[in-house]
């Protein structure tokens, strides 16, 4: 399969790679000298520029990190879908506002393309691995031809709905996971001042009714589970920013959808202090530094 993949960043890269490994024909396209040098060294192409990438592939992924990025590289005279041939399948795996989303689709069908919003779960360490989870919003035609590609990128594929369904489970899961780890960090806090050692905190709740992802695989502070974020001074993994871009898109949604959220409200708060504070580039589970300096 030819497959075109425009974003080579933290996430993009290590997919990219494993398509290649996986035994397709992928050209890339990134503004960066050192993503583009690292998937030629991988196996990959690099395309000169979007309309080349575009107009010889059966499919072409985009993983950016915005919405308006995503509509930079496909609308216009020299966008990817002004350049794509009919049919062509377009899996967007960034993560993206809704409204945009289903935009995307729009003009993807009236230019004679197919689309899913396919946006991820399972950070840099699962894109390396091969384990993301895949959310797919779209036909079933256009989710069926897009799952034996994305298996070469993870091992879970779930078929969330039509158009933006995917993007919506996407959100509304960071928006808990973002909530998720102001509380495990709030729950060790506490445990330390009563005396309690982290290992015991982590035994109790993983086998009692506060158990959850955060507790069981990513935990926020040191020597607790193995090669944490917290083990290596809060490298990401997940970055603290890119948590609050995917907080402040289930605030967008929910103030476009009537919804109150007050506790993921607070939390997008509370990342927004700590990116203000110099933790944006840190791993998410660094949130717990500005917990204690409340």
């Amino acid at each position: 399969m030819n497959i075109g993949f425009v974003g080579l960043g933290h996430m993009g890269l290590p997919m990219a790679i494993n398509l290649v490994k996986a035994g397709h024909c992928v050209t890339g396209f990134d503004l960066q000298d050192t993503a583009k040098n690292a998937f030629i060294q991988a196996g990959g192409m690099i395309a000169s520029n979007l309309s080349t990438l575009s107009n010889t592939q059966d499919i072409f992924i985009t993983m950016l990190q915005s919405g308006s990025q995503v509509t930079s590289v496909c609308y216009g005279q020299d966008g990817l879908y002004a350049h794509a041939r009919q049919h062509t399948l377009h899996i967007d795996c960034s993560t993206i506002d809704v409204p945009t989303t289903l935009d995307l689709h729009h003009h993807a069908q009236t230019s004679g393309l197919c689309m899913v919003d396919a946006p991820v779960s399972g950070g840099v360490a699962g894109a390396a691995a091969a384990t993301l989870t895949f959310m797919l919003g779209g036909t079933p035609e256009a989710c069926a031809t897009s799952t034996p590609i994305l298996e070469a990128m993870g091992k879970q594929i779930i078929l969330t709905g039509n158009a933006g369904s995917g993007q919506a489970a996407k959100i509304c899961n960071n928006m808990i996971l973002g909530i998720s780890m102001i509380a495990v960090a709030e729950g060790f806090m506490l445990a330390e001042k009563l005396g309690l050692a982290p290992k015991k905190l982590h035994e109790v709740v993983t086998h009692a009714s506060g158990q959850c992802w955060v507790m069981d695989k990513y935990v926020p502070v040191p020597a607790v589970l193995e090669n944490m974020p917290a083990d290596r001074n809060y490298q990401p993994g997940f970055s603290l920013s890119m948590m609050l871009k995917d907080l402040h898109l289930s605030q967008e949604a929910a103030e476009h959808s009537g919804v109150t959220t007050p506790i993921a409200h607070l939390a997008t708060q509370l990342f927004q202090t700590a990116k203000a504070e110099g933790l944006g580039d840190l791993d998410f589970s660094a949130i717990i530094k500005q917990i204690e300096r409340c």
